[in-house]
């Protein structure tokens, strides 16, 4: 009886399927990495962040001299620079839509949810991972977006530095504007749980909703507007107070109103992952 007892007690037991939140988080971390798929849009993220201000800052300062007093004395350095985190943003919110909807389309979400049925912890290790991904990408885009543009707008162009009055501002926001971005798109994938659809509504709330807004009258389009990502993020990346539209939000102030809109499409799909059938 005593071997039995202590062979017994030698043996490990069967998972339980109740794994701990860092146990999933390591999980989604494999799933994310090992996908090709994350690898092409974190390169174009930053291809597209860092290739487009370097262009936009060359070509600018090749054109310095033919530009007017008042063009030169409104330039703005950093935003220059950064102009091509607002075409990373489209490729990162394809990330964000691909982290839940190819589980959904390839059905391997049904074995996610059997190893860990409790979906909240699921999802909420998905967002971080996801989360800490997408900062950790944008900001270093957007740093070396800054720094590189910054080289290229040699004298006699306007440049700046990290110094300059809004400039760190601008490069740290512009990172944490495309990372919220990718989040809203995670948001968006897990409600509508299909990669097309869920992209093409990512894409029409950057570019089409912007339009119909703008065909509204006046004082309504302006009161929308401004809390549109398309006009928050440029308000995020410009420290020129002659950029700043009237009536548009602080940088600061825009950043937590994106992280509300995006806080509340992933609470909706985090409320629609515990309801619906996987």
């Amino acid at each position: 009886m005593t071997t039995t007892t202590s062979n017994e007690a030698t043996l490990k037991p069967l998972p339980s399927g109740h794994y701990s939140f860092v146990d999933l988080v390591r999980s989604e971390w494999t799933k994310i990495r090992t996908v090709r798929s994350t690898m092409w849009t974190i390169a174009l993220t930053i291809v597209l962040g860092i290739g487009i201000g370097a262009l936009v800052a060359a070509v600018t300062r090749a054109h310095w001299s033919s530009m007017n007093s008042f063009n030169r004395s409104t330039f703005d350095a950093p935003a220059t620079s950064l102009i091509g985190l607002l075409f990373a943003q489209f490729s990162i919110g394809v990330l964000g839509v691909l982290a839940v909807s190819a589980e959904y389309s390839t059905g391997t979400i049904r074995a996610t949810f059997s190893a860990a049925p409790n979906r909240t912890r699921v999802f909420a290790a998905k967002i971080v991972v996801f989360g800490v991904l997408s900062f950790i990408v944008a900001e270093f885009s957007s740093f070396v977006a800054f720094f590189l543009g910054q080289f290229l707008l040699s004298a006699p162009a306007t440049h700046a530095t990290l110094s300059s009055p809004g400039a760190l501002r601008a490069v740290v926001g512009g990172g944490i504007f495309v990372c919220l971005l990718g989040l809203l798109a995670m948001g968006l994938g897990t409600i509508i749980r299909h990669t097309a659809g869920a992209i093409s509504a990512f894409v029409a709330i950057l570019l089409i909703v912007p339009l119909i807004v703008q065909a509204l009258p006046y004082q309504i389009s302006a009161d929308i507007r401004r809390f549109l990502p398309d006009r928050l993020g440029v308000q995020i990346v410009t420290t020129s107070r002659a950029d700043i539209d009237y009536g548009s939000f602080s940088p600061w102030v825009g950043i937590l109103i994106l992280a509300i809109e995006a806080a509340v499409l992933l609470i909706i799909g985090g409320m629609l992952m515990e309801r619906r059938d996987a």
